[in-house]
């Protein structure tokens, strides 16, 4: 069984040679730089502050590597869509990400968080994209369940699976980061692709 709390930080990569390729399962994180990324990371792991909720979005702007308990990495790429950022930097961003989805043997599972609240922007359907031409599997994670009213939440998954064009085999799970919804079933496919349970 794996630990959760055995978490730690090994790498910011920023070019395609700092990418570990020692056969451990990577599960990778993608999202919009407000999506709340980090806080998901953490509700997931059960620790307080461990992947860095950042003051401002786009703050992240390499490929970050945590290794759980020895036995997976989670793979955290930079949140996109942030404004404030230079193109030269945008650029340079989408490089280093488009030469991490070039090879197929890295990731294991993607998890491609988006804002339940809101239909998937364009940044978030090019992102899909890159995680449907990798031919890996992946789950779309629908965060900030908690601010939708419960009439909101059926018609908000189907307009996310609609818009991204996702195949019927894609799962969307809800999720609040604040109030822990989803996590069991996040953590499910997780166990499924590492072949191995959490405690």
């Amino acid at each position: 069984m794996i630990n959760l709390q055995m978490a730690e930080f090994v790498r910011s990569a920023a070019k395609r040679e700092d990418f570990p390729r020692d056969g451990l399962p990577q599960i990778v994180f993608s999202g919009r730089s407000n999506v709340g990324k980090s806080s998901v990371i953490n509700r997931l792991l059960g620790r307080k502050n461990f992947a860095r909720v950042g003051s401002a979005p786009g703050k992240t702007t390499h490929i970050n590597y945590f290794k759980i308990d020895g036995k997976f990495y989670l793979v955290d790429l930079p949140g996109y869509g942030y404004a404030k950022v230079s193109q030269a930097e945008k650029a340079r961003w989408g490089r280093l990400i488009q030469s991490w989805f070039d090879d197929p043997t890295l990731m294991t599972l993607g998890c491609m968080l988006v804002d339940a609240r809101h239909k998937p922007t364009a940044d978030d359907c090019t992102m899909g994209n890159w995680f449907k031409e990798t031919g890996r599997p992946y789950v779309v994670v629908a965060n900030k369940l908690d601010k939708l009213k419960k009439s909101e939440i059926e018609p908000n998954l189907q307009r996310i699976r609609e818009t991204l064009e996702l195949d019927k085999s894609v799962k969307v799970i809800p999720f609040s980061a604040e109030k822990g919804d989803g996590r069991d079933a996040l953590l499910g496919e997780l166990a499924e692709h590492i072949g191995e349970g959490f405690r």
